[in-house]
């Protein structure tokens, strides 16, 4: 580092707004940070993470707000003629629309408790926020499910990155030392299943996690306490030998946004509305566009769940 070049600061420490991180052009201000002619200086408090010469603060605290593409476990609140409403941790409810809540075919004015009920979980993807904070979300993807049994637990949002880790080491070192199955959603609700002394050392784990997550050094610290209370080697999953497309930095589930929405036999294309039934289509359509009139649905031959 030159002498033009100065770090104050160090990866991982907990920072004050207005605290100096660095000095130098090569440096670039990230979300929580700012430029101040040669110097990044932070604008909340929050902890440091560096990307690189990418100076960014994570909030300490704070209410999860919806971002798109995130997966988030959320709890059916209503059930409405065209989905469900969830709670989501948020100060926005989210809508899960028919046409994105199973590959199952919907018949019209169906019974829609027999795919969710008032209470239930779910693992489910955010697929839109609105300028006016209207969520959706859809629970049709790889790891997205209904959630049977275990037990649902909430931590900071802000701490979630800490917990799964890089590309989901932590969260996979907790699964394999507690034979525990773990889902944590980017809104801050955990879902742990297993036996249940198992399920409750994942709990003092994660609190564990979430009282330390400003420390460095913080892996070696959960390791040394799996072992304590299991009795037994844990290993620690090497980072980059994990797949690519594990989970990265509080991503539990990853998917590639370019490929394009394959059509399901409901006619579900990114525009279309849903499900039509009778032999022509007349009756509920569920999106904003519905498809053409009068024309029935086209039955992809990639079927699921039936």
């Amino acid at each position: 580092m030159s002498d033009e070049e100065k770090l104050f600061v160090q990866d991982k420490e907990v920072v004050v707004p207005g605290e100096v991180l660095a000095e130098g052009l090569s440096f670039l201000p990230g979300s929580g940070t700012y430029r101040l002619n040669d110097k990044i200086i932070a604008n909340r408090l929050g902890l440091l993470t560096m990307e690189g010469k990418v100076m960014k603060t994570v909030p300490m605290a704070g209410r999860y707000l919806p971002k798109r593409n995130d997966v988030v476990i959320g709890k059916v609140i209503d059930i409405l003629m065209s989905g469900w409403r969830l709670e989501i941790n948020s100060p926005y409810s989210a809508v899960l629309p028919l046409k994105d809540a199973s590959f199952s075919y919907i018949e019209k004015g169906d019974d829609l408790t027999r795919f969710f009920e008032l209470d239930d979980y779910m693992v489910c993807k955010i697929t839109n926020v609105t300028s006016q904070n209207l969520v959706d979300v859809s629970c049709k993807g790889p790891g997205l499910q209904k959630l049977k049994g275990g037990r649902i637990i909430e931590v900071n949002t802000h701490k979630v990155p800490r917990i799964i880790g890089k590309r989901g080491s932590m969260v996979s070192m907790i699964k394999n030392a507690t034979g525990c199955k773990v889902t944590v959603g980017q809104n801050g609700i955990v879902w742990i299943s297993g036996e249940p002394e198992m399920e409750v050392l994942v709990v003092n784990t994660l609190k564990y996690i979430e009282e330390r997550s400003h420390i460095q050094g913080l892996t070696e610290m959960v390791k040394e306490y799996l072992e304590k209370a299991t009795g037994k080697t844990v290993e620690v999953p090497d980072a980059d030998s994990l797949p690519e497309d594990a989970p990265e930095e509080g991503r539990e589930f990853q998917e590639d946004a370019d490929r394009p929405p394959r059509r399901d036999f409901h006619g579900g294309g990114p525009r279309s509305g849903g499900f039509r039934s009778g032999p022509r289509g007349g009756g509920f359509r569920s999106g904003p566009r519905g498809g053409p009139r009068g024309r029935p649905p086209r039955r992809d031959s990639r079927r699921f769940g039936e």
